[in-house]
């Protein structure tokens, strides 16, 4: 033991920081992630689970460093390890009993009693471990586990049959991420079986888990037109009242947009041009891993508005993000260079990109609604999220109101609190203003008489101050009072 004698310190690793929780950008991640390493490999597909953690996550559709081939790995990755936010919905679409492949039998050294079968995705309960021409029994002679790289670790008890071994031959099923099509990303409703699958799934998040969608995301996926449209047709009428945005990635494969003056005529050929979509462009390094963009810029906007009191208001662009290049969906991930006139340019047909300006930042305001819609409640997507929120809350705040009498009570319950509400928010400078009005002319008594009763409300987000201009001009009358000339 060491003789120590004076003052010493010792500093230890940060802690992980808890993620902070907000619900107004509630992230729903369509994609795949490595089943295999979930608590339950074959209770994982198509079925919406909520993660408050990475543990959550990996427990709920298994995690691993793989973020090339599994895309569910991006959205958990930026969401808890790079922006710290939470909860997050997971759907995972890979069917380990439908997308897999064939383990062929090979041998693998043991050394202290275990071998590690260096194959991503094995799913264990398939394997064949031998010893020689013995065929080893599971927890019998040898147990089962995952090791931090994914590899399926085979370790030999003592007394079994194949203590002692040098060597195993092993052999099994694995899940192939490669089968995974745009299409099961898409699903639909089997009606022999009445299951939902793929963004058909969008549904079940409000009766399960009582949080309304925020941000659909399909991280690479996204970037097929058909996967794209239907993104944001789930938007719309969800659980037929509730309504949210989508973050689509834009092609940026060699058949895409490989440089800034190809967005517009991919934006185009996409036929993408919904006001509640953003498009993002291109992909994103944070060292050398490779995230889609809209994995990272989803999680950003989450925290942006956890950060915010939970309240969409604030515009998720010029924000500084753990970005340490840009690049494109190609084999070499080919690194992409924009200056601001650049981006500014890519900002114009309504596609959001991010810009080194001491640092990387997100950049862009417009919905892909822009250039072709200009209201801004429509173009600008701060705006469009803060009235989907707002909506979607109002129908959260007063559902419990539906069937009670249809009289001034009610009436003057809704516009009090709704006014006091939009009052608040103004006074925290989240809007500009926000109030709601009963009128008499908008409620005739034959609508009453069937039970309908209409309010009208006004809400006033404050648009981003996207362009801010300084006009400079020399005073030659400043220069000549310095100089004592009108002396």
């Amino acid at each position: 033991m060491a003789y120590h004698h004076g003052v010493r310190i010792q500093e230890n690793p940060t802690s992980l920081t808890a993620p902070i929780i907000g619900t107004a950008a509630f992230q729903v991640a369509v994609g795949i992630s490595p089943v295999n390493l979930a608590e339950d490999p074959y209770g994982s597909t198509n079925k919406v689970k909520i993660a408050y953690s990475l543990a959550e996550a990996s427990a709920a559709v298994g995690y691993s460093k793989n973020l090339k081939d599994y895309t569910l790995n991006q959205s958990i990755s930026a969401t808890f390890a790079k922006f710290s936010v939470a909860p997050i919905a997971l759907i995972n679409v890979l069917d380990p009993k439908k997308h897999k492949g064939t383990v062929t039998k090979k041998s693998y050294a043991v050394d202290a009693l275990q071998a590690v079968i260096d194959v991503e995705g094995i799913l264990l309960d398939t394997l064949v471990v031998e010893s020689g021409e013995t065929v080893l029994q599971k927890d019998t002679d040898y147990v089962t586990s995952f090791d931090n790289d994914g590899y399926a670790v085979v370790t030999l008890l003592e007394g079994g049959a194949g203590n002692g071994a040098k060597e195993l031959n092993v052999s099994g099923e694995k899940i192939d991420p490669s089968k995974v099509t745009s299409e099961d990303i898409i699903g639909g409703y089997d009606v022999s079986t009445g299951k939902e699958s793929g963004l058909e799934l969008v549904r079940h998040v409000y009766p399960l888990f009582g949080m309304t969608p925020g941000l659909i995301t399909a991280p690479g996926y996204s970037k097929d037109p058909a996967v794209a449209s239907v993104m944001a047709a789930k938007c719309l009428n969800v659980n037929g009242v509730f309504t949210c945005e989508c973050i689509v990635d834009l092609d940026c494969t060699p058949d895409g947009a490989v440089k800034y003056t190809d967005v517009k005529t991919v934006k185009e050929r996409s036929g993408c041009v919904s006001e509640h979509m953003q498009l993002v462009w291109p992909k994103v390094k944070i060292s050398d891993d490779v995230y889609y963009y809209s994995a990272v810029y989803s999680a950003m906007t989450a925290y942006t508005d956890a950060s915010n009191d939970d309240v969409p208001n604030l515009s998720a662009s010029n924000k500084a993000m753990p970005v340490t290049g840009l690049c494109l969906d190609d084999e070499t991930d080919s690194e992409v260079v924009m200056d601001q006139d650049q981006a500014n340019t890519v900002n114009s047909f309504g596609v959001v990109t991010a810009l080194n300006f001491n640092g990387f930042r997100s950049w862009g305001n417009n919905s892909a609604a822009y250039p072709m819609t200009t209201d801004p409640k429509d173009r600008w997507f701060c705006c469009r999220r803060f009235f989907s929120w707002w909506g979607n809350s109002f129908i959260r705040s007063y559902f419990q109101k539906v069937d009670d009498p249809a009289n001034y009570r009610l009436i003057e319950s809704i516009c009090d609190a709704e006014n006091i509400k939009g009052n608040s928010y103004a006074t925290q400078g989240k809007c500009a203003g926000a109030r709601i009005t009963y009128s008499r002319d908008e409620n005739p008594i034959t609508d009453i008489l069937n039970g309908k009763v209409q309010f009208h409300q006004y809400l006033a987000p404050y648009t981003p101050a996207e362009d801010i201009l300084n006009i400079l001009e020399f005073d030659p009358l400043m220069l000549e009072a310095a100089l004592g000339g009108g002396e």
